[in-house]
């Protein structure tokens, strides 16, 4: 028999663990010994709010990012054969999503292991479900590009193709270059766009709102430094 790859949700930020985090997850880190993780001090952390039985200095940690290489990822996986659940923890939400767990995930189904992902937040998708834009055709982009003139061509044709396709379009900043994002978008979109902005979702200082680029004009919100999803989508 063979163990099994869990997918497990952490928070986005330090919202309280039994708001976002069902109970059926933290049952299941306690059958886990082995975890693949992007970061291994805010894993260790993540899992002591969990409530994790087993000593965490008992753990094995591995480290995935984006200098990780295939043979690695391979190896972090080599306790399932011994029948030995393996966990994923991203830095927030829901591995694999936006996220390097889809390499291990990837080479999990080369190798016929069972996967499973685990109920938690997405902060795409929660941020979908509360713009009001069209949630039956959407496209995620992931990060746009940091300079001009690329910047403003690729939010001309994410503006272009929303219309063309009528398809929500989503993307991602580093939270400090929020403003300059918006900046640009409110420079360079059609003022009756529609402009989403979901902003520490799921925290207590949680702000979701759309509106069009002439009303965000108007009024720019405070978003440096805080996690944000962009969603635009011009009708």
């Amino acid at each position: 028999m063979s163990g099994i790859l869990y997918l497990i949700p952490t928070t986005l930020g330090e919202s309280p663990i039994n708001d976002v985090i069902p109970d059926n997850v933290k049952n299941i880190v306690n059958s886990i010994n082995f975890y693949v993780v992007e970061n291994i001090r805010t894993a260790r952390r993540y899992l002591r709010r969990l409530d994790i039985k087993t000593p965490i200095d008992d753990l094995t940690f591995y480290t995935l990012n984006k200098h990780t290489t295939a043979s690695e990822l391979t190896q972090f996986l080599a306790p399932i054969s011994k029948n030995n659940n393996v966990g994923v923890i991203s830095e927030a939400g829901a591995p694999g999503v936006a996220d390097p767990g889809a390499d291990i995930v990837k080479i999990a189904h080369k190798n016929n292991i069972k996967i499973v992902p685990l109920v938690g937040p997405s902060s795409i998708l929660l941020s979908l479900m509360a713009s009001g834009l069209n949630g039956q055709n959407f496209s995620f982009l992931g990060y746009i590009p940091i300079k001009n003139p690329e910047r403003i061509k690729k939010i001309r044709a994410i503006e272009k193709n929303s219309f063309s396709f009528n398809q929500t379009q989503i993307f991602i900043e580093a939270p400090y270059r929020n403003i300059s994002l918006l900046t640009d978008i409110l420079h360079n979109c059609n003022e009756q766009t529609q402009l989403c902005i979901a902003t520490d979702i799921t925290l207590d200082s949680e702000f979701i709102k759309t509106q069009s680029i002439a009303e965000w004009k108007k009024n720019i919100p405070q978003i440096n430094k805080r996690p944000t999803i962009f969603l635009l989508h011009k009708y």
